[in-house]
């Protein structure tokens, strides 16, 4: 009798064990939220995803990624805020984005430093001058984990833009940075900053002639049926750096820093390789769709923007003259 006692005490203990095993270990993993403000099948969404996967695996469950796209709890220049404050852990932005907070980093989005991916990789990848530069993002509140890619920024209109003449005074849509709104005047439009999620009602309605943006952002986003004309400028090169906030790299297990950050990296690869593989295709999916794919003259684009250089060296000194070098031994060493 007592051994039949026994036996179902143990039975009970047992299952009482596994009714809670499973909550307890869903418990165990802490949340960590990523923000971003491109739409759910964009390549930087996936990348996030990718991301997630990657933190969970490296970090052995310890941790879990929430992605939040399309800007579900801020637009990029308040979730680097978010980051800041706490707020939110992740998010990936332009480069030039975090220039609000590192104010050297406008001259990443310089016009024209960079001519293709391998370029923009190494500049990335090797330029001292850009590594100092976000070396000091700890003490503002958030840290670079890696580059993840975009590509290079192109134009899509209302009506066709085969040169500068042809959009002088037109009102484009932009991203709140001042370099990049320096070369867009530069090239003649009048610029207009509104947030992502706003951009294709607002120029479905007419409130801007168009935007600028990376091919896979243009995609994505389907910019294209309502500003058709695609021009491939390539303007700026711009990716986009993963960043986590402060606080919460802080509060990490040094194994976890380091989990994080391989995860971060080779989300970082993938995406380079996405979006490189994925410009032409896009472009035709597009012009499928009845976009005008334009490849215009560089040449008259290049001269237009050069006036962005000069309010850039007033303002910013020997930091243009030490960006150019780095830009300058990239596109020697790479063709």
């Amino acid at each position: 009798m007592k051994r039949r006692t026994f036996i179902a005490r143990s039975l009970i203990t047992a299952s009482i064990a596994a009714a809670f095993a499973l909550p307890l270990s869903a418990a165990a993993a802490t949340a960590l939220k990523f923000s971003h403000t491109d739409q759910p099948g964009g390549a930087r969404h996936m990348a996030a995803e990718l991301f997630g996967k990657k933190v969970a695996e490296y970090t052995q469950g310890r941790y879990e990624v929430k992605v939040y796209p399309a800007g579900q709890l801020a637009n990029d220049p308040k979730a680097i805020e978010q980051l800041q404050l706490g707020g939110i852990d992740f998010t990936v932005s332009s480069t030039g984005s975090y220039a609000t907070h590192v104010a050297t980093l406008n001259l990443t989005m310089l016009p024209f430093i960079v001519e293709n991916y391998d370029q923009g990789w190494k500049f990335y990848d090797e330029s001292k001058w850009l590594q100092s530069q976000f070396a000091k993002a700890p003490e503002k509140g958030f840290r670079f984990l890696a580059t993840w890619e975009a590509g290079f920024r192109n134009l899509t209109t209302k009506d066709p833009a085969p040169s500068p003449d042809a959009v002088k005074g037109k009102k484009l849509r932009s991203f709140p940075n001042e370099m990049m709104r320096w070369t867009l005047e530069a090239m003649g439009f009048t610029v207009q900053i509104m947030p992502l999620p706003e951009v294709y009602l607002a120029i479905q309605q007419g409130a801007v002639a168009g935007q600028e943006n990376p091919i896979d952002t243009i995609f994505s986003n389907k910019f294209y049926e309502v500003a058709p004309n695609v021009t491939l400028t390539n303007h700026v090169y711009s990716p986009i750096p993963l960043a986590i906030s402060e606080k919460t790299w802080q509060k990490l297990s040094p194994a976890d820093q380091a989990a994080v950050t391989r995860a971060a990296k080779e989300a970082g690869e993938w995406s380079r390789k996405e979006i490189r593989g994925n410009d032409e295709r896009q472009l035709k999916e597009m012009a499928a769709k009845g976009a005008k794919v334009a490849r215009p003259d560089i040449g008259p684009w290049r001269n237009a923007a050069g006036g962005a250089y000069a309010k850039a060296k007033e303002k910013y000194g020997a930091d243009v003259d030490a960006i150019l070098a780095d830009a300058e031994a990239v596109r020697k060493a790479v063709k």
